[in-house]
């Protein structure tokens, strides 16, 4: 009886839990697979230039390159209407959708620059801080304006 009780339980458990997933090919699902990329790639771009990991001039220059083109895919995966889902971002991204974009393009552009820098060889950490921290504070500056916390 108590086996028979506790494989309801786990099976309600894997429903519920196979109901909060998002479809990865939802443009929900597409944009957080980017932005996860996004964070991991930019996460150890900063970790080589705070000492967390080794510097690596050709690894943060293909860094920086990959965080290029990741950039300019997530805002195409913004529907012209809010989704149903559950999503982090704000109901101002579709009611101010020019302030948005061009945080976007702001952001594509701060990664542009980073990238242009890379390709000046030998690189140090300190030549590369001051366009990363640009990076930063664009992807910060659409957070605050446009993610719920």
């Amino acid at each position: 009886m108590m086996f028979k009780r506790l494989c309801v339980v786990l099976l309600a458990s894997l429903t519920l839990t196979a109901c909060g997933g998002v479809d990865p090919n939802s443009p929900l699902g597409q944009r957080k697979a980017i932005f996860k990329q996004m964070l991991k790639t930019s996460e150890d771009l900063g970790g080589m230039l705070r000492g967390r990991l080794a510097f690596d001039s050709q690894k943060f220059a293909d860094g920086a390159l990959k965080l290029d083109g990741l950039t300019h895919e997530p805002w195409k995966h913004f529907p012209q209407v809010r989704e149903e889902q559950n999503s982090s971002a704000r109901e101002d991204v579709w009611q101010k959708q020019a302030r948005f974009q061009d945080l976007a393009r702001q952001m594509e552009a701060a990664t542009g620059e980073l990238v242009a820098v890379t390709r000046h060889q030998p690189l140090t950490a300190a030549e590369l801080a001051a366009p990363m921290q640009k990076v930063e504070q664009a992807c910060k500056a659409c957070h605050t304006e446009f993610r719920n916390h």
